[in-house]
Parts: structure tokens; sequence; C-alpha cells
């Protein structure tokens, strides 16, 4: 099993989510592998930051724009990035995934952030705010 796909504390956990069924605008056969699974894969076959578990998910309803995958904790702000190519620009979603994970809020300085998340930001949402009341 690769690194830190185990359990962690909701507290501490940074999400890599990521779309499976990204076809990243191409036409892919019933029995072919479409882009966003082969992302990943070969996601889960690498050494993931500390702290940072990977998550597959169904559909994030940007499909012609490339793969698409966001990151999310608790108390942050969650991001949605698109136009990756699967496994391509893998290192800057690992070190971008790592910046998220180290920072409070989920803000990561624009000088600090990777080329790719400058310019592929689909979403930025804020963080859930609950009240006691």
């Amino acid at each position: 099993m690769p690194a830190n796909t185990g359990p962690l504390t909701a507290q501490n956990t940074t999400e890599l989510l990521v779309c499976t069924k990204c076809r990243a605008g191409q036409d892919i056969p019933e029995d072919g592998q479409r882009p966003g699974q082969r992302m990943y894969d070969a996601l889960a076959a690498a050494d993931l930051p500390d702290g940072v578990r990977l998550r597959a998910v169904d559909c994030m309803q940007n499909c012609d724009a490339g793969c698409t995958f966001a990151l999310r904790g608790a108390g942050k702000w969650t991001y949605v990035f698109g136009k990756l190519t699967d496994v391509s620009q893998l290192d800057a979603v690992l070190e971008g995934a790592a910046l998220y994970h180290q920072s409070e809020d989920g803000l990561i300085p624009w000088r600090q952030r990777p080329e790719h998340f400058k310019r592929n930001c689909v979403a930025r949402i804020p963080a859930l705010e609950v009240s006691d009341d």
C-alpha cells in the first residue's frame, strides 16, 4: 500500500480528490482507461506527501477541461484544478498538495505555487463555517 493512504484524523488530513471519470476532452473507447483513472493510478503508486490522503471520485463535472483534481482539508479553503494531462504533471500535483497541507488555511502564496496551480484553478471554495447556534 502506498504511503499515506491509511486512516488519518480529520484535523490533520488533506484530501487529494481525483476525478477518475475525466476523459480530458478525448473520445475514449468504453473498454479503454480514461486519463483521470491513469492520473489516479499514478498518484496511488507515488510517494504522497505526509498528511495527504488520496481519494477517487466519480465525476467533478469539468469533463472537457483535462483531468481534474481538488485539495481540501478541515478549516481550509478547497481548491479545484483542471487541465492536467493524466501523469505528465504529477510532480506539480504532489508539490502543490504538500504546500496546501502545510498551510494553515489552504491558501498557498502565489509565488510559492507550482506553475500549473497558478494558471488552472477552476474554483476556490471557502472553508465550511459551522455555528453552534
